[in-house]
């Protein structure tokens, strides 16, 4: 076994191979591929009628765009240098992807909230796509070049100082490491805490019982069903109803013992096809009603479908044949602590599809109104809880040795996300130009 000093060194070497300052560079590949090519191409394997509803939210802004486009930001990183300082990657690291959520014994957690495009592959590719995010919306949000710049460049330098103070760590310090809702209210400034208890107590309602309450309705026989809000929100219908109940036993073997005991339960009562995020429209997913004690002791459980990640066109195939399984082992790798009903399956036509709760008091920031300064809080909280996900799987003593004390990395990454704003802002208006020309079909981005 390497010792710490060994491995930091390995660290520091990499830095001859892809100094610190290369990763400020930004130019266009000559056969940078069409994003709306790359989008296009998403979309083949996708619910047809949904993708208008896709670009219609993506084209609502280039920070949805970005969101979106994911694919296309793969294919960017990938033709840069890397370190090979391997981690779990979330593979979508921006803004949205991060929030607060219940552990299973009740405390409000912040960590990473998204992993449809989890695999593993070097540690900047997700730093590099959250700093990009905090740059676009800095932009979006009114700020200046330099003030976006300034959001970018807090964001890095927090995600190099949590990772040099997690590498100094012993392995199970690391392991329990986590930000829980008191660590956020205690960090922030003494103005803004009324506005964050509030926030945080709007996600602690969001429960299946208030989700049950919004989304469905009391039948005259005194049963509950789903309301329908085409396109978002549509009931299966029986044919596929009966399919999900033969596909449940197989979700319900993906979950330790316990929580199979737990699942069973409950009893189904309803589903219906929901429409989700934005990157993510087209793909195929449920919402199940489920029925504990009574009626007024629901579970809601969302099932998504799982594709390959966007990153396994550039990187190493995953080591989990089922999308679905992939999804969730790298949601277990990256979080602090996880949903208990996370499980996957396989369903109609072979497709992979992965479990969790719908509602579980998860809530996520509006980046959109955030002013400056609040924007620079919330991405540093963002870097670091990001190096603390990557901290669990990857080597990060020497992701800290090349890193080091200086703010090298930070700078460039700063500049970076300056210019990958600007590739961003120019394929947004790809976009919208090719939605005015009827090449793309875009319904309001509802």
């Amino acid at each position: 076994m390497t010792t710490p000093s060994e491995r930091a060194a390995r660290g520091r070497a990499i830095r001859k191979r892809v100094p610190r300052s290369s990763h400020g560079n930004w130019i266009p590949a000559s056969g940078r591929q069409d994003p709306i090519a790359v989008l296009e191409k998403q979309g083949v394997d996708r619910v047809p009628e949904l993708l208008p509803l896709r670009y219609g939210r993506m084209a609502v802004s280039p920070f949805a765009f970005l969101r979106g486009a994911a694919a296309v930001m793969a294919g960017d990183l990938a033709v840069q240098r890397h370190t090979g300082l391997t981690v779990q990657l979330c593979g979508d690291a921006h803004l949205l992807n991060f929030g607060v959520y219940a552990s299973p014994e009740r405390t409000m957690l912040f960590d990473v909230n998204d992993f449809d495009e989890t695999l593993p592959g070097p540690f900047e590719w997700d730093v590099k796509r959250l700093a990009a995010s905090v740059a676009v919306a800095a932009l979006q949000n009114g700020g200046t070049k330099a003030k976006a710049h300034r959001a970018a460049l807090v964001t890095v330098a927090a995600y190099r100082e949590a990772m040099n103070r997690l590498a100094g760590l012993g392995e199970l310090d690391v392991w329990y490491e986590r930000i829980d809702a008191q660590h956020l209210l205690d960090s922030v400034r003494p103005g803004r805490r009324a506005g964050l208890e509030a926030r945080l107590a709007r996600a602690r309602r969001r429960t299946s019982l208030q989700a049950m309450r919004k989304l469905t309705e009391e039948t005259a026989d005194g049963t509950r069903r789903i309301v329908e809000d085409p396109p978002l929100l549509e009931r299966v219908g029986d044919v596929d109803r009966t399919t999900l109940g033969k596909i449940f036993s197989d979700y319900r073997s993906s979950l330790a013992e316990k929580r199979r005991l737990l699942l069973d339960r409950y009893r189904f009562v309803d589903a219906a096809r929901k429409v989700v995020g934005v990157g993510s429209v087209g793909t195929r997913c449920f919402v199940l009603l489920l029925e504990g004690r009574d009626s007024d002791d629901p579970l809601m459980l969302q099932i998504k479908e799982a594709g390959r990640s966007v990153l396994e066109e550039h990187l190493a195939p995953s080591a989990y044949p089922h999308q679905g399984h992939r999804v969730v082992a790298g949601q277990r790798l990256m979080q602090a602590a996880g949903d208990i009903f996370l499980g996957w399956m396989t369903g109609p036509e072979r497709r992979h599809f992965y479990w969790r709760q719908l509602r579980d008091m998860k809530g996520s920031a509006e980046v959109e109104l955030m002013s400056p300064s609040m924007l620079r809080d919330y991405a540093a909280l963002c870097g670091r809880t990001l190096a603390r996900a990557h901290a669990r799987s990857g080597d990060r003593i020497a992701i800290a040795g090349y890193l080091g004390g200086s703010d090298a990395f930070d700078r460039a990454v700063a500049e970076f996300a300056m210019r990958y704003a600007a590739q961003n802002a120019d394929d947004y208006a790809a976009l919208t130009a090719a939605i005015a020309a009827g090449v793309v079909a875009a319904a309001p981005g509802v």
